[in-house]
């Protein structure tokens, strides 16, 4: 028994010494700043539909337009409006979250026929 619990106390102290030094000796890598233009497209979608909700939350409209802004692309209406009958046509999300984003299209004047049935009902 006393050479059981030698071996488990020296096995313990030797793995939390190597944890030590594997966590010293490897620092993390340095974080670096990325753009939200840098960002996939399933992250962009993501992230296009969450302002869209913040939208159909609390309707603030120029709030809605300074966070799209952040992805920095030229036409917001456009791009709006491709993301959302992209996102129609595949049928990968939720209906919801394609509401929210016909909503906001349609408020920036990008509403297409596509879009007319997520509109209704609303």
């Amino acid at each position: 028994m006393r050479r059981f619990l030698l071996s488990l106390t020296l096995g313990l102290l030797l793995g939390a010494l190597a944890g030590a030094a594997i966590g010293w000796l490897n620092p993390p890598p340095a974080a670096r700043n990325s753009r939200l233009s840098d960002l996939a497209q399933p992250h962009r979608d993501d992230y296009t539909i969450m302002i869209a909700a913040g939208y159909a939350h609390d309707a603030d409209l120029t709030g809605a337009l300074e966070r799209l802004r952040l992805l920095q692309v030229a036409d917001l209406a456009s791009y709006l409006r491709a993301t959302t009958e992209r996102i129609i046509a595949s049928g990968s999300r939720e209906l919801g979250d394609v509401r929210v984003l016909a909503r906001l299209a349609d408020k920036l004047g990008g509403a297409t026929a596509a879009m007319a049935p997520f509109l209704d009902g609303s």
